[in-house]
């Protein structure tokens, strides 16, 4: 009886061994993954974006790889090795492959659409800065940060009330360009932030991104530049990670009372959905996305006594403006619902069916504006 059990043990003491070894090894390769799903280059497309194909090109238009993607309502930069192209509404009687769309082409900004060139959509649509893009004249400006000197465009204009604009996932400050000129129409100054891990910026201290969870205090810093150059006022328009900033900097910052509204687009309110996207976007194998979900919570700081932002929706003062949409793979849109139906006293949803993550203008610049139009108004 006594060899029995001692072998039995034994036996148990080798699996137990393995099992451990396997939770080591899983434990390793999350972390791995996680700091793939943290490490988000800006400027480059997201995990998952699919690439197409040039197939050919004419006066104004442009014949791409057809799909979910290609076919998309509104208006997108393509981009690619050494290329970048706008690209309007699809053209539905231009003729056309079976397994091909067309689309307007507006613009090629840079390189050349040869057949073959493979590209991404991207709601970037302008290369260059505000003079050589959109013939607003800018002033480049650095804006003292926790950590250095973060570049900035100022688009100067007649009110008193500045639009602080921030990127988030796989953007640059040249995405906030879309909304310039509709900002500049309404005498509104624009000051258009590169934060933390942006070219030109300081690195994060560990080489990640934090999903805002630190970057909000580049903002914070923005907001102080504002209101000793000028400011009365600041509106703070945030895409993805950036609109999580803004919540976070009216939430947390010293100078909240100064922030007369919000407008987020595609906001990461439920950063675990967020994280298990990339990183399953990043090929990690279904096994280990738990795994690369808290080693990514825990590099980024992202605790779960750390309340996420917009979990209190009684916390809102100001009026906020959301944009997002239920065909957003990395943002799930609830939260944005949650949200709005929480606080409709101060809360306006606007839904953007068919557009992905950060491109909810793109996919209806006119409504879009309008809707921007008339939340902006009472505060200039």
């Amino acid at each position: 009886m006594r060899t029995a059990t001692a072998t039995a043990a034994a036996v148990t003491t080798t699996l137990l061994g393995a099992g451990a070894a396997a939770l080591t090894a899983a434990a390793l390769a999350g972390r791995c993954a996680a700091d793939a799903a943290l490490r988000t280059e800006p400027g480059r497309p997201l995990p998952g974006s699919p690439l197409l194909s040039v197939h050919s090109t004419a006066a104004g238009r442009v014949e791409l790889t057809r799909s979910l993607t290609s076919l998309r309502p509104g208006t997108y930069g393509l981009t690619g090795p050494g290329v970048h192209a706008v690209v309007g509404p699809v053209l539905p009687d231009a003729p056309h492959g079976p397994d091909t769309v067309v689309r307007r082409l507006v613009a090629v900004t840079h390189g050349s659409l040869d057949p073959g060139t493979r590209v991404t959509f991207t709601p970037q649509v302008h290369l260059g800065n505000p003079s050589s893009a959109l013939g607003l004249d800018h002033a480049d400006v650095d804006v003292p940060g926790e950590l250095g000197a973060l570049p900035a465009w100022f688009v100067p204009a007649a009110r008193d009330t500045w639009v602080i604009t921030v990127h988030g996932l796989g953007a640059t400050r040249e995405h906030p360009m879309v909304v310039m000129p509709f900002l500049h129409r309404h005498r509104l100054p624009v000051l258009d932030l590169a934060y933390r891990g942006d070219l030109g910026a300081p690195a994060s201290p560990d080489g990640l991104g934090h999903l805002g969870e630190s970057e909000w205090r580049d903002l914070d810093a923005a907001i102080r530049y504002a209101l000793r150059y000028g400011a009365r006022r600041v509106v703070l328009h945030g895409w993805s990670t950036g609109a999580t900033m803004a919540l976070h900097a009216a939430e947390r910052s010293a100078l909240a009372s100064r922030i007369s509204g919000l407008v987020l687009d595609s906001p990461v309110l439920d950063w675990h959905a967020t994280l298990r996207a990339l990183a399953a976007a990043r090929r990690t194998p279904a096994p280990l996305l738990p795994f690369a979900v808290k080693a990514a919570e825990g590099r980024a700081g992202l605790r779960a006594d750390r309340r996420a932002p917009g979990a209190d929706p009684a916390a809102l003062k100001i009026p906020v403006l959301v944009f997002h949409g239920p065909d957003d793979a990395l943002a799930p849109w609830e939260p944005s619902r949650r949200l709005a139906a929480a606080r409709p006293d101060l809360v306006t949803l606007r839904t953007v069916p068919g557009a992905a993550h950060g491109a909810m203008w793109n996919a209806d610049p006119a409504g879009y504006e309008e809707a921007l139009r008339r939340f902006l108004t009472p505060l200039m």
